[in-house]
């Protein structure tokens, strides 16, 4: 069995509140007597996509599975190169693959620098379409970026959602071992489908939004604790989702 946890839009700030949340998570998954494939962090890790957020972030992502990033919408694409991946600063998109005996991860960037809804540019599409086409017919390939690519009927998020859903869904449904498309972006856990795979939508770290029959003053929750999402997919090709809440101690 793979298992995955998913964690997204921590929004680390430089500040207590978003540290802490954020440590909540990192320590409750370093303590678990498991071993993870991975653990997916899909976008938005700074707040300003400052150097220092990024060397928070470095520390706080230093757990013992293996770490996969993507950047969000509030990230910014040289720091993250330089305070992450260790890569020299470039404005380019981060697109990258992270290949296990047991399955792909192929890791979109679908941000467009200075806007907050997001594209997967022609050269990511490409790029993805190259690790697809490489991948064995029968290695589960999980596809992640940040921006949800279908409309989730929340007014303000679905303003700023993937602008061009169009070409991943016709590579998806051209490629059958593709397990599962997984997103962040929506500080709010949701699970649809997507070119008729799973589409799977991490809940927030920082905050918790609002949905729109629960909205008053504020859009986000910033009292609601934050959770994180296992992803299991079995030997008989099955996806099975769980979530869970974490206590925040300072």
């Amino acid at each position: 069995m793979i298992v995955i946890a998913q964690l997204s839009d921590t929004h680390l700030d430089g500040g207590r509140r978003s540290t802490a949340r954020a440590r909540a998570v990192t320590r409750y998954l370093d303590d678990l007597p498991y071993d993870f494939d991975a653990v997916l962090v899909t976008g938005d890790i700074a707040d300003h996509g400052l150097a220092a957020e990024y060397a928070d972030a470095r520390k706080l992502l230093d757990l013992r599975h293996p770490v996969l990033v993507l950047p969000g919408n509030h990230d910014v694409r040289a720091e993250f190169r330089r305070g992450l991946l260790d890569q020299p600063a470039s404005d380019g998109p981060i697109n990258r693959v992270h290949r296990t005996p047991e399955a792909v991860f192929a890791l979109c960037d679908s941000t467009i620098p200075g806007e907050d809804a997001g594209l997967l540019a022609e050269e990511t599409l490409d790029w993805l379409a190259g690790v697809l086409g490489d991948t064995p017919s029968d290695t589960p390939v999980f596809v992640a970026f940040h921006h949800q690519p279908i409309v989730l009927n929340h007014p303000y998020l679905d303003a700023i959602g993937l602008r061009n859903p169009e070409p991943l869904a016709d590579l998806v449904s051209a490629y059958p071992n593709v397990a599962a498309v997984l997103c962040g972006h929506a500080h709010a856990a949701a699970a649809s489908t997507f070119a008729g795979r799973p589409l799977l939508v991490a809940p927030g770290v920082v905050s918790e939004l609002r949905l729109p029959w629960e909205q008053g003053a504020e859009i986000a929750d910033y009292d609601c604790p934050p959770s994180v999402a296992f992803h299991m997919l079995g030997d008989d090709g099955r996806l099975v989702t769980r979530y869970r809440v974490v206590s925040v101690r300072d």
